[in-house]
């Protein structure tokens, strides 16, 4: 079963600190657990027509919330900072910072 870019990219990252790095040419995106760098690479130059230079990935744990009495948890998720080579940019992200 071959994942298409939309199931390993799942949605931009839009907090003050992802919105600082755009200035470096780095964007910050949730994507698929089991997605390795190279598949993310591959990814982003697919959706968005841009040269990745390199991906760092982040394993984020669930944060604890409680309902009353009950203790549950959020569910755990990979973030992934992409920086990009030459000057082209992501759309999507212009006119944000």
């Amino acid at each position: 079963m071959t994942k298409t870019a939309q199931d390993i990219v799942i949605r931009p990252i839009i907090t003050e600190d992802s919105m600082e790095r755009l200035q470096n040419k780095k964007y910050t995106f949730e994507v698929a657990k089991d997605a390795n760098k190279i598949e993310i690479a591959k990814a982003v130059e697919e959706l968005f027509g841009v040269k990745v230079a390199k991906v760092n990935t982040i394993s984020v744990k669930g944060k604890e919330k409680r309902m009353g009495r009950s203790v549950g948890f959020r569910p755990d998720w990979k973030k992934a900072i992409v920086t990009l080579e030459g000057d082209k940019t992501i759309e999507f992200f212009d006119g944000m910072y």
